[in-house]
């Protein structure tokens, strides 16, 4: 799939590897580029499709948070300023090994590709929000709360009215849920919502509009009030996902897996 451009110099491409978008942004002497993929291979990739759109060379990477299939491609943008949220960089450090151990076990016919993965947790920071101007380009950087991760960092461009969601906007496949705080992603959704003047860009799937990140945050309301509700009754997990939601059974185990795990251990 070529790159969409949504705004001037804003684009995105949809990769059919695991349906994941990179963002990339052109500012005045270099490149802006929002993730960058699973693995050095596939950042190389990146690296050559780039040139479809400029010439100019990746000075700067955003991640928006710190799952392997948005930054273990980080290694091959050693010259580049790699910005993140600060547990980003922790989770990177703390548990990058262990979830890069994971994903070899899980995907064994890529073990050479991931044997090649150098871990490398963004360096310049952000807590809260930050607005930084890259090559003259001011783009905004905001953690709204805790929903697909701990780290979720969502992009802003207030001159295009383009926002880069992560994966707490996820379309064409449900939202993961396993390392996600589900009693919290609705309010933390909905902040995203309110960012949203034009075309929004999930993490993975098509890029979207303003009322598929409505409805989304509907969705995971719904799966929050459902797991107070069903976990209020005595349900185990299994009996409350059998019970049903706006997602998948198997969507709505993990969710509420983790919804249980954080009703019964406050987090």
């Amino acid at each position: 799939m070529n790159w969409t451009e949504h705004a001037d110099g804003v684009f995105s491409k949809r990769y059919q590897s695991l349906d994941l978008n990179i963002g990339a942004i052109v500012c005045e002497g270099g490149l802006l580029i929002i993730d960058t993929r699973a693995h050095h291979a596939q950042a190389r990739e990146l690296i050559e499709d780039l040139k479809e759109i400029s010439t100019l060379p990746v000075r700067w990477v955003i991640n928006t948070h710190h799952h392997w299939d948005h930054t273990f491609g980080n290694g091959e943008f050693f010259e580049a300023e790699i910005w993140g949220h600060e547990r980003c960089k922790t989770n990177l450090s703390d548990f990058g090994q262990a979830m890069l151990n994971r994903v070899k076990s899980m995907a064994p016919g890529q073990a050479k590709s991931f044997d090649e993965v150098a871990i490398v947790p963004p360096s310049h920071l952000v807590t809260d929000q930050a607005t930084v101007t890259f090559g003259g380009r001011a783009i905004e950087m905001k953690y709204l709360g805790r929903g697909h991760t701990d780290n979720d960092l969502v992009v802003v461009l207030p001159d295009a009215d383009v926002v880069f969601a992560g994966d707490l906007i996820e379309n064409d496949a449900p939202p993961s849920f396993g390392d996600a705080y589900p009693l919290e992603w609705p309010e933390t959704a909905a902040a995203l919502v309110e960012l949203v003047a034009g075309p929004v860009i999930p993490g993975h799937g098509a890029p979207t509009d303003h009322e598929f990140a409505v409805s989304q945050q509907a969705d995971l309301a719904a799966v929050a009030a459902f797991a107070r509700a069903r976990h209020a009754t005595g349900m185990t997990v299994e009996t409350a996902a059998a019970e049903g939601g706006p997602f998948p059974e198997a969507t709505l185990a993990e969710a509420f897996g983790r919804a249980w795990k954080h009703l019964e251990v406050p987090v």
